[in-house]
C-alpha cells in the first residue's frame, strides 16, 4: 500500500456472488462517500468468475483472492490484516464498513452511517436501515440471544409477537422517526465501526465460519464500553440471503453450528441447557411438518440437516 490515508474502507466478502457483487460494487462507487473510501473485495474461492469481473470492471477495487474459503469472519480478517490491523503500523483507516455482497447502498446511506460515529460520543459500531429490493421494510437491527427467540424460530406464535422485543426486533416507530436509535446489535449485512473499536476488540472470531460472528463481535464491543446504533437514515436493498441460499440446509446447520458456539461463549450454563432443550422440541415439530410436505427428493436431505443439529444440541459435536 501506498502511504495515502484513506478515511473510509470497505470491506465486502464474497462467494460465488458474482451478479450481486457487480450490483453492490456499482451502487458503492455510485454513493456520496465513493471519493473518500477504498473498497476492498475479499473473494473467498469462487467459481464463478467473481475476482475476473471484480479486475475487468472495477479496477480500483483493491481485491484479495483467496485460495480457499475462510468464511465470513475469516474473509475480513484477512483484509483488515492486509489493512494492517493487529501490527504496528500507521495505515489504517477512522472507519471500516462491514458490506455484504447481497446488498446494494442507497445515496447517502455511508454518509449518513459514518456522521452518526463522528458525532456520537461513545458510537462505535453503526447499522443501516435495510429494506428489501422491492423497497419493503427489513428488521435490521436486533436484541441480543434470548430463549424466546429460539421459541419463536421453531413455533411462530403468537404471531402478533413475532415483531416485537420479545422476538428481538425494534419498534417500527423508530425506525420512522429517522433518528439514530441504540441496539444490542446490526445486522452483519452492513455494519460501520470505528478503528479503535476494531484495535480494542480485536478481530472477528473465525471459529463462527458463518452466521453470529456479528454478534459475538458486538458483545465484546460492548463489554469494551462501546455503544451501538442503528442509522434509520442510512438505507440498503439488502437481498437477504444471496449467498446463503446456494445450500440452505447445509446453511441451517452452520446457523445452529454458530448459535451454540455463541451461547457456550458468553451466555450461563441455565440458558444453554434450557436453549438446547428448546431446539430439541422445536426439530421434533420442524421433523413432523417436513415429512407432511417436503417432497421425498428433498426430505431426506432435510431430515439429515435437522439430525445433525440434533446432535449439537446434545452435545455430540
Amino acid at each position: 500500500m501506498s502511504s495515502s490515508y484513506f478515511d473510509l474502507i470497505v470491506i465486502i466478502v464474497s462467494y460465488n456472488t458474482c451478479d450481486m457483487l457487480r450490483a453492490c460494487l456499482a451502487s458503492v462507487y455510485a454513493g456520496r462517500a465513493s471519493s473518500d473510501a477504498q473498497v476492498w473485495v475479499v473473494d473467498n474461492a469462487s467459481s464463478d468468475g467473481s475476482p475476473d469481473m471484480v479486475r475487468a470492471e472495477f479496477p480500483q477495487t483493491h481485491l484479495l483472492a483467496l485460495k480457499r474459503n475462510l468464511g465470513f469472519a475469516g474473509g475480513n480478517n484477512a483484509a483488515l490484516r492486509e489493512l494492517g490491523f493487529g501490527a504496528a503500523s500507521d495505515l489504517r483507516p477512522s472507519l471500516v464498513l462491514f458490506l455484504n455482497p447481497d446488498t446494494e447502498v442507497q445515496e447517502d446511506a455511508l454518509v449518513q452511517m459514518a456522521n452518526v460515529l463522528r458525532t456520537v460520543e461513545q458510537a462505535g459500531v453503526v447499522g443501516a436501515s435495510l429494506v428489501y429490493p422491492e423497497g419493503r421494510f427489513q428488521h435490521s437491527a436486533f436484541r441480543f440471544p434470548t430463549l424466546w427467540q429460539i421459541w419463536f424460530d421453531f413455533f411462530p406464535w403468537p404471531a402478533r409477537f413475532l415483531d416485537s422485543s420479545l422476538n428481538g426486533r425494534y419498534p417500527y416507530a423508530l425506525y420512522r422517526a429517522g433518528r439514530p436509535f441504540a441496539v444490542d446489535h446490526p445486522l452483519g449485512a452492513a455494519m460501520m465501526t470505528r478503528a479503535e473499536v476494531i484495535r480494542q476488540v480485536g478481530f472477528m472470531d473465525e471459529r463462527f465460519f458463518m452466521y453470529a460472528e456479528e454478534i459475538d463481535w458486538c458483545i465484546r464491543a460492548k463489554r469494551s464500553g462501546w455503544d451501538i446504533y442503528c442509522a434509520p437514515k442510512a438505507q440498503i436493498v439488502h437481498h437477504a440471503g444471496g449467498s446463503t441460499r446456494q445450500f440452505r440446509d447445509e446453511m441451517f446447520v452452520a446457523l445452529w453450528r454458530s448459535r451454540f458456539r455463541l451461547f457456550d461463549k458468553h451466555y450461563g450454563l441455565v440458558f444453554n441447557q434450557a436453549a438446547r432443550l428448546l431446539v430439541r422440541l422445536g426439530l421434533r415439530a420442524e421433523m413432523r411438518r417436513a415429512r407432511q410436505s417436503q417432497s421425498q427428493d428433498s426430505l431426506e436431505q432435510r431430515l439429515s440437516a435437522y439430525h445433525q443439529v440434533w446432535e449439537l444440541a446434545s452435545g455430540k459435536r
